[in-house]
């Protein structure tokens, strides 16, 4: 570490010590634009041995329990340089370096199981039903579900999952210790929108360390310093996908991409089924290349929106359509020479002898409508003879259908013919 930051540390530790209260907001809002400071702590932070660390850990718990919000960001974006060093000690068996990061993770733990008036907090997780829509999906689109006794006793019902409450914990130990750091991530993933380029680095970089340590794709990524293995949780793996997979549309894609395929490396040989669940529909939902990501501004994750239920049902397949489809089908032209004159009523033909042409139906062109109206009152049906299927011997088609009953629907409405 160079003198010039090791006074920059030394600078920001003095500042706060002397500064009053009515000034803790401003303080808190330009804090955040001092980069030099923040690679400084970085380097304070990543050197066990130096005299800096215990003083800059305390100070970070100051900002973290003073309230102010913006305070409270700026530790949480060291929580995964923390998280990792921390490991890494416990891993080399050296536990007494590692004392005041263990009392900051502690106490950052600690102080976010409880509210303002000191009662344990429980969290809850509200599953989203696929029978309401969201900006994911849209229920129209999924199709019709079968109205099942099952499935109406379940209907409107949402299953919430709880969260807590959790036990205050006086010290880490090997029990213990992914409980903790798991409910510290999720505080993390809690606020990511918020989190600086510099800090979804880091997370990237100790997600595939904390992956690799101790198996051979360690020499493969070239990693120094830590060469035992360190144990991981399945729900720490899990959260540490949440973070990753916000910084692959966040400008992060490489290291995002290297930090993935550790944690599959990782959960393959750990055979831990929700990791891998996670992290293959992540890799699987990922485009071909790097999103482009703004450094600036408001950090999201990019969704396409389900169309809205009028856009879907606009070329919607229902049972009219197929019907309207059928009549268009079998339709005569309107232009037809021979309907020009008013009142003379062509009936259509449905082929069934895949003969081409068309012909007058029964024998009745030319004929009004009121003769063949006058005919169907006095009973007398006419047989039509085909001259193109006569030579075959196939049966007369009789028309059945009520000619007062066409008229009714339409001049132009198909027929009903009985073999």
């Amino acid at each position: 570490m160079f003198t010039s930051e090791k006074g920059v540390v030394e600078e920001w530790l003095s500042e706060f010590k002397t500064l009053p209260e009515t000034s803790l907001k401003s303080y808190a809002t330009n804090l955040k634009d001092k980069s030099s400071l923040v690679s400084s702590l970085y380097k304070v932070i990543q050197e066990p041995q130096s005299e800096l660390l215990e003083p800059v850990c305390h100070q970070l718990f100051e900002f973290y329990r003073s309230g102010e919000e913006q305070l409270l960001r700026f530790t949480l974006q060291f929580l995964p340089e923390l998280i990792w060093c921390y490991l890494a000690v416990s891993a080399s068996r050296n536990v007494h370096s590692s004392g005041c990061i263990e009392a900051l993770l502690l106490g950052v733990y600690n102080l976010e199981i409880v509210d303002k008036q000191g009662h344990s907090k429980v969290l809850s997780f509200t599953i989203p039903s696929l029978s309401k829509p969201s900006v994911y999906h849209e229920p129209s689109s999924i199709g019709s579900m079968a109205l099942t006794e099952s499935a109406l006793s379940q209907h409107g019902l949402s299953k919430v999952v709880y969260s807590g409450p959790h036990p205050q914990r006086e010290m880490l130990t090997a029990q213990n210790r992914f409980e903790v750091l798991t409910f510290l991530l999720l505080c993390y993933n809690a606020t990511l929108t918020y989190m600086p380029s510099v800090s979804l680095q880091s997370l990237c970089q100790i997600c595939s360390r904390i992956s690799v340590c101790g198996y051979p794709r360690q020499h493969v990524r070239k990693y120094k310093g830590v060469s035992s293995r360190i144990p991981v949780s399945s729900g720490f793996m899990v959260q540490m996908l949440t973070g990753i997979y916000f910084a692959f549309y966040n400008g992060e894609w490489d290291l995002a991409q290297k930090a993935l395929d550790d944690i599959i490396y990782r959960a393959q040989l750990e055979l831990y089924p929700e990791p891998l669940l996670v992290a293959n529909a992540i890799k699987a939902s990922l485009p071909h290349g790097p999103m482009k990501s703004s450094k600036e501004g408001t950090r999201c994750i990019q969704v396409e929106i389900t169309p809205t239920s009028s856009r879907i049902s606009r070329n919607a397949v229902t049972s009219m359509s197929i019907r309207g489809h059928r009549w268009k089908r079998h339709e005569q032209p309107d232009n037809n020479n021979d309907t020009t004159e008013l009142g003379i009523l062509v009936i259509p033909e449905i082929s069934v002898t895949n003969v081409a042409g068309e012909r007058t139906g029964n024998g009745e062109k030319g004929r009004t409508v009121g003769e063949i109206d006058a005919q169907h009152l006095q009973g007398v049906q006419e047989t039509a003879t085909d001259p193109r299927t006569e030579s075959k011997g196939l049966p007369e088609i009789r028309r059945q259908k009520s000619v007062r009953k066409m008229m009714e629907d339409g001049i132009n409405s198909p027929g009903r013919v009985q073999f």
